[in-house]
């Protein structure tokens, strides 16, 4: 062999293994790195939970709950517009809602069987894949915030119970008296509840003394200028719920879930959204299919979990500003704002609702 042609594979060869050394130096997360983060228009969308129907509230009841939804979503904007991200505006809405006795989440939970409200929320920060979330805290006043601490104060994802609550205390969280929560109208869900039950039933079986005893958590999901999203939920859970059932509002995929390209917070029948990985499954098809996510949300949500028997709505968000509002129930409240500032509402299936235009 001429010492031409040795020099020529000796060349080749040292190409190839610089090639090859560079393509295993790259970590295995970069090479699956979403595009990085370009100038979007701020965007919210909240949702008060599905299920309502007429006749569940007063025009007083109605009007109350259509107030805090305003006020909800001008409380993210506003971090949004102060150039705030994606997960402070979740913050901010779900704190707002959380405190309004209107939805089945802080004051104004639900009650367990036993009389007690045990409180759920999580959150997903899209652009850094982490999340925290907190299940059956009974004292924290806006568990969304006790899950935010949890997301980016401790190595974990998820605390429940006393646990959570004796973290809160360091995190200077606030804890009130449980007797906070109570409102008579929960109060009284539970009392027909436990009326019309004779005897136990099975959690997940159909539902009896209050027609919809699963609906009414409150969520929010958010698209920063950055182009970041974000989404959190908080819950009272069920009606009657008890030996420390836990629905999908704090599991990260069922009720909550955020990427680099969706976000999607669910309001419904819990046990149905934990099995179908429901908030997962919408960004998934958006990711690896390339879904519209409008026809992603509809698939999962208005068909999916009611042909597995369960029901219950969600609002979704991409990175371009698309929103989706699907729900098979009567009424949910929802409601989104944008670059004007201006709020848009609305609480039953035949309410008009204008949508944001996509980027």
């Amino acid at each position: 062999m001429t010492t031409c042609v040795r020099m020529q594979r000796y060349g080749l060869t040292v190409l190839l293994m610089t090639a090859l050394a560079t393509t295993q130096a790259v970590p295995p997360d970069e090479t699956r790195t979403s595009p990085a983060p370009s100038a979007r228009t701020p965007i919210l969308a909240i949702h008060g939970g599905a299920g309502v129907a007429r006749g569940d509230l007063d025009a007083a009841g109605l009007a109350e709950a259509r107030a805090a939804l305003e006020t909800a979503l001008r409380a993210g904007h506003a971090k949004l517009q102060a150039g705030a991200l994606a997960l402070e505006a979740v913050k901010a809405a779900i704190t707002v809602l959380e405190d309004a006795p209107s939805f089945n989440a802080g004051r104004g939970a639900v009650f367990t069987h036993d009389g007690r409200n045990e409180l759920d929320a999580a959150v997903m920060d899209g652009a850094s894949g982490r999340a925290g979330a907190v299940a059956g805290v009974t004292r924290v006043r806006n568990p969304i915030l006790l899950a935010d601490a949890v997301m980016t104060s401790s190595p974990h994802v998820m605390m429940v119970g006393e646990g959570a609550e004796a973290f809160a205390k360091t995190q200077d969280i606030a804890l009130v008296d449980p007797a906070y929560f109570r409102t008579e109208r929960r109060w009284q869900q539970l009392q027909r509840a436990l009326e019309a039950e004779r005897g136990a039933q099975p959690q997940a079986a159909a539902p009896s003394g209050d027609a919809r005893p699963y609906f009414g958590t409150v969520g929010a999901v958010a698209l920063d200028a950055g182009g970041r999203l974000a989404a959190g939920t908080s819950t009272g859970g069920m009606t009657n719920k008890r030996y420390g059932r836990v629905g999908d509002a704090p599991i990260i995929g069922a009720g909550t879930w955020a990427d680099a390209r969706c976000a999607v917070s669910g309001t419904g029948w819990g046990e149905y959204y934990i099995r179908a990985a429901a908030a997962h499954e919408i960004c998934a098809r958006v990711r690896l299919r390339g879904d519209d996510i409008r026809v992603a949300a509809s698939d999962v949500i208005d068909r999916e979990i009611p042909e597995a028997g369960g029901d219950g709505g969600a609002i979704a968000l991409d990175a371009d500003g698309r929103v989706a509002f699907p729900f098979n129930t009567p009424g949910m409240y929802r409601g989104w704002i944008g670059a004007d500032g201006v709020p848009h509402v609305a609480v039953f299936r035949e309410d008009d609702i204008a949508l944001p235009d996509a980027r």
